[in-house]
C-alpha cells in the first residue's frame, strides 16, 4: 500500500507520521491532561458568549453592551453564578435571554459531559476516551495518580451517568416549568410570558444560577409557600450533584440487589447537605427574627419559611427573596460560610463542596478520638482524600482573600458587603449585597475571574497546572514540627 506524502508550502514532502501528529494534537491534549482541555473549552465558551452578548441586537435598546458588562454576564451565565451588573429583566432582548439560558444550561451540565452526551447520541457508543473525559468532568481528581476508582461512579457506569444527566435535566426542568407556569398565570402574566418565565426560572433554579427574568423579580412571591417550595426543590436537586441523582435512581427505581446500597459519596453528600440546610435555617431565622428590614414584620410561620428558603439558596441557588444588604452582619457571616461550602461535587452548585468539609470534620473527629483512619458509614476514607480536601480549602480561601483585598482597595466599601459578594462569586451563588452593580470595570474583571475560578474548581486548576502527578525517586529524613 502506497501512502501519499503531503507537501508543505515550500514543496517539501511531509511524512505521514508528521501529518498524523499535527492532526492529533487535540487528542494528545485530551489524553495527557483532560483538565487543561476542559479549561480551554470552558474559557473559549466564555469568550464566544461575551461576543454574542456584545452584539447590538442582544439588547432591547439596540446598542452594544460594554465589554466589561458583557464579559461579566457571560461568565456569570457559563459559571451558573447569577450575579449581574445590569438589570437582567430590562436590558437583554429575547436573543440575549436565549443566549444566557443556553449558557447556564451548558455550564450547569459541564462542558466535557455535554460533549460526551452529544457523542453518545450521534455514535450510539462511548469509547474509552469519551469515558475518561466524562469521568474527569465529574471528578477532576481522577486525573491524578492514586485516585481510587472505588467511588461514586466507575468508568463502567459513565454511560449510565450521562443518561442520568440528560434525563434528569430534561425531566426536572420540565416538571418545574409545569409547576411554576400556572402560578405565574395566576399572578397576571399572559400564557406566552408565563411559559417563558416558567422555563427560565426552572432552568435558573436547577442549574443553581439565580437569574430572574421578571421586572418585579420574586417580590410578589416573598410569602408564597407554593412558589418558594418549588424553587427550593429545584435548587436542592441541582445542588446534590448528578452522581447522587444517578445513585438515587439506581437505588429507588431499579431496586435490584446490585444497587440496594447507596454509595459513600451519596450518603455523605445527602447527610452533609441536609445538615447544613438545617443549621443555616436555624441560624438565619434566629439572627434575623428581630430585624425589621427582613423578617421582623413577618409572623412566626412566615419567618420559618423564609429562613428555610434562604438557607437552601446558600447552596448556590441565588434566587433570594430578601436583600442581603438589609441583613445583620452576623447573618451575612453565617451565609458567607454556607456559600463557601456550597453544594455537592459534580453538581450545578459551586463552593468547596459539602463532601470536602465533611472529610475535614471526619479527620478532626478521628484525631480527637485517637483513630488512625477516617471512618464513616462502614467505610474508611484514604488519606489522599484528606490531602485533597485540605488543598481545596486552602486554595479556595486564598482566592477569596486575594479578591476581597483587591476589591476593598478599589471600592473602599464595607468589608462585610465586599466579602459577601466575593464568596457569592466564588461559590457561584448569586446572592448580592449590590456591590456588583457599582463596581468599576476593573472590579468587574476581578469578580469575573473569581467566578471562573470558583466554577472550574480548585482541583481542576491544580490538575491543569500539574498535568500529571509526580513521583520522587527519593525521600528526605522525617522530622516533626510542632503543630498547634
Amino acid at each position: 500500500m502506497v501512502l501519499k506524502a503531503q507537501t508543505t508550502r515550500r514543496g517539501h514532502a511531509m511524512a505521514p507520521s508528521q501529518s498524523r501528529s499535527k492532526k492529533s494534537w487535540t487528542h494528545l491534549l485530551v489524553q495527557s491532561s483532560p483538565a487543561r482541555f476542559a479549561l480551554l473549552i470552558f474559557t473559549a465558551l466564555i469568550l464566544v458568549w461575551t461576543a454574542l452578548l456584545s452584539l447590538p441586537f442582544a439588547t432591547r435598546s439596540g446598542s452594544p453592551t460594554p465589554l466589561a458588562d458583557a464579559l461579566f454576564t457571560a461568565v456569570s451565565a457559563i459559571c451558573v453564578t447569577g450575579l449581574s451588573t445590569l438589570d437582567m429583566a430590562s436590558h437583554w432582548s429575547i436573543f440575549g435571554d436565549i443566549v444566557i439560558v443556553l449558557g447556564l444550561q451548558i455550564g450547569g451540565i459541564g462542558v466535557l459531559t455535554l460533549a460526551s452526551i452529544l457523542g453518545l447520541t450521534v455514535t450510539r457508543r462511548l469509547g474509552l476516551r469519551q469515558r475518561l473525559l466524562a469521568a474527569s468532568d465529574t471528578n477532576p481528581a481522577r486525573t491524578t495518580k492514586g485516585s481510587s476508582e472505588s467511588q461514586a461512579v466507575g468508568l463502567g457506569d459513565i454511560g449510565g451517568l450521562l443518561s442520568a444527566v440528560a434525563i434528569s435535566l430534561l425531566v426536572i426542568e420540565a416538571v418545574l416549568t409545569v409547576l411554576i407556569t400556572p402560578r405565574l398565570l395566576i399572578a397576571g402574566h399572559d400564557l406566552g410570558h408565563a411559559l417563558w418565565y416558567g422555563f427560565y426560572l426552572s432552568a435558573s433554579a436547577f442549574t443553581n444560577t439565580g437569574f430572574v427574568p421578571m421586572q418585579s423579580g420574586l417580590d410578589p412571591f416573598v410569602t408564597d409557600p407554593y412558589m418558594l417550595i418549588v424553587l427550593a426543590a429545584g435548587v436542592f436537586f441541582g445542588s446534590i450533584g448528578f452522581p447522587v441523582i444517578f445513585a438515587l435512581y439506581r437505588y429507588v427505581v431499579r431496586g435490584g440487589q446490585k444497587h440496594r446500597r447507596l454509595g459513600l459519596h451519596a450518603k455523605l453528600t445527602l447527610t452533609t447537605t441536609i445538615a447544613f440546610v438545617i443549621l443555616g435555617w436555624i441560624a438565619i431565622g434566629a439572627l434575623e427574627a428581630d430585624n425589621v428590614g427582613t423578617f421582623g414584620e413577618q409572623n412566626f410561620w412566615q419567618t420559618i419559611m423564609s429562613s428555610g428558603y434562604m438557607s437552601v439558596m446558600t447552596r448556590s441557588g441565588g434566587l433570594g427573596t430578601v436583600d442581603p444588604a438589609d441583613m445583620n452582619g452576623s447573618t451575612l457571616l453565617v451565609m458567607d460560610m454556607l456559600m463557601f461550602v456550597g453544594g455537592g461535587s459534580a453538581s450545578t452548585a459551586g463552593g468547596i463542596k459539602v463532601t470536602t468539609i465533611a472529610v475535614l470534620f471526619l479527620a478532626a473527629y478521628a484525631e480527637a478520638r485517637g483513630y488512625q483512619d477516617m471512618q464513616v458509614f462502614g467505610r474508611s476514607i484514604p488519606v489522599e482524600v484528606l490531602r485533597l480536601a485540605v488543598s481545596i480549602v486552602i486554595w479556595g480561601a486564598t482566592i477569596v482573600a486575594v479578591a476581597t483585598i483587591t476589591l476593598l482597595h478599589m471600592t473602599k466599601l464595607p468589608l462585610d458587603h465586599v466579602l459577601f459578594e466575593v464568596i457569592s462569586a466564588f461559590g457561584t451563588c448569586g446572592l448580592s449585597t449590590g456591590v456588583s452593580e457599582i463596581l468599576p470595570d476593573g472590579g468587574k474583571y476581578v469578580l469575573s475571574a473569581t467566578m471562573w475560578a470558583g466554577r472550574v474548581g480548585t482541583v481542576t486548576l491544580a490538575a491543569a497546572v500539574a498535568a500529571t502527578s509526580r513521583r520522587r525517586m527519593f525521600r528526605f529524613p522525617e522530622e516533626r514540627p510542632i503543630v498547634g
